[in-house]
């Protein structure tokens, strides 16, 4: 009886595992002969002529040449564009001198038009009215009278009376963006190390720093950082992009520490560039108030908390602002329905108005939001 129960048990066994194993079978056949159909199938047919198209993933030697050209090209033509700015008047033919930073103050200067215009930082030409002097690529010195300045952008414009010079072209410092490979052209020293060129890229832009000058303290807010070597005469000098486009003025070194540079943005020097280019002169709108960006009032005072726009530090009593009611603490949010965050901003917008043109400012005071109209007077 034992034995008929076991040989049953075996034979159920092998029938299961001959069910499991022809199924298998089953599957492995029908899955072969769907991969074999599929697979004659495929088209492989040539493809036509552009129906794909392979980028380079390399430069050529070639190609890097012709680059290399290309950047020394245009550093050669801007180059040609910088000229040498002293305040003192050299017995000799030149102001390129050895020891010339120290001895004439020596600093750089672009050519902005063919007539003679020259931008500059007010430091190295000295205040508006003031005479300073010019040397050109060919070695040839003018007498330059300073036609405007800025003291608190450290910025200035002054005019030689030659014409047919060669001029930089001015780019945009707006889409300036960090990574962005730059150059910086200027004279360092002297005679030796005139148009030296240094290049590094944007560390950093909206940069604000504080200056110590005679006991006085100042802040110099919307700067180009970069670590392209910059020493006290590159003053005024260009710092160019890779098309050779001014996107600033050198300005400013921290000399405690190394690969730290400054330049003040083009954008804001534009529209009185203009403004001389076109009529020869600039009639200086004012509105009569001291502003700081929000990123400068965690120097000043910690508890005030802004989110937007701009902070009114001081006013000049009796000028446009203090006219219209503008105080103190005051937040400027917008400008003829622009929105503003930045004393640059604000700055480039009067310099596009004249005196007696009317603007309206969105101004927050202890969290009430008010339109205020302005008059813009005579600076």
């Amino acid at each position: 009886m034992y034995n008929r129960k076991k040989r049953k048990s075996d034979m159920k066994k092998n029938l299961s595992v001959a069910v499991v194993t022809m199924s298998f079978l089953f599957f492995i056949t029908m899955t072969g002969f769907y991969l074999f159909n599929w697979y004659i199938n495929i088209d492989i047919s040539t493809p036509q002529a552009g129906q794909y198209d392979a980028k380079k993933t390399s430069v050529t030697l070639k190609e890097a040449q012709e680059e290399n050209k290309t950047v020394t090209q245009m550093i050669q033509e801007v180059s040609s564009c910088v000229v040498g700015i002293s305040k003192l008047r050299d017995n000799g033919s030149s102001v390129f001198l050895k020891d010339g930073s120290t001895k004439l103050g020596l600093g750089t200067g672009m050519i902005v038009s063919e007539n003679g215009y020259i931008l500059t930082n007010e430091h190295v030409s000295g205040s508006k009215y003031n005479t300073c002097y010019v040397t050109l690529e060919n070695g040839k010195t003018y007498t330059a009278n300073v036609v405007w300045s800025d003291s608190d952008l450290d910025l200035s414009i002054i005019k030689i009376n030659v014409i047919g010079l060669p001029y930089v072209k001015l780019g945009d410092s707006e889409t300036v963006e960090v990574g962005e490979m730059v150059y910086a052209i200027g004279n360092p020293i002297g005679f030796e190390f005139q148009r030296t060129v240094t290049s590094g890229i944007i560390s950093a832009v909206n940069r604000t720093i504080k200056i110590e000058e005679e006991e006085k303290s100042s802040y110099m807010e919307d700067l180009i950082q970069t670590d392209a070597t910059i020493n006290p005469g590159n003053s005024g000098g260009p710092l160019i992009n890779v098309k050779g486009e001014v996107i600033g003025i050198n300005s400013v070194k921290i000399t405690t520490a190394e690969g730290i540079g400054f330049a003040s943005p083009v954008n804001i020097i534009k529209p009185i560039l203009e403004s001389y280019q076109k009529t020869g002169e600039f009639e200086e709108a004012s509105i009569g108030m001291y502003v700081y960006d929000k990123e400068v009032i965690p120097y000043i005072d910690n508890t005030i908390k802004i989110d937007n726009g701009i902070y009114v530090i001081d006013i000049v009593t009796g000028g446009a602002a203090d006219i219209a009611g503008i105080k103190p603490n005051d937040i400027v949010t917008k400008i003829d329905n622009k929105l503003i965050n930045k004393m640059t901003e604000l700055r480039s917008y009067i310099y596009s108005k004249k005196p007696g043109e009317e603007i309206t400012l969105q101004v927050v005071r202890r969290g009430i939001t008010m339109p205020v109209k302005i008059v813009l007077t005579k600076k």
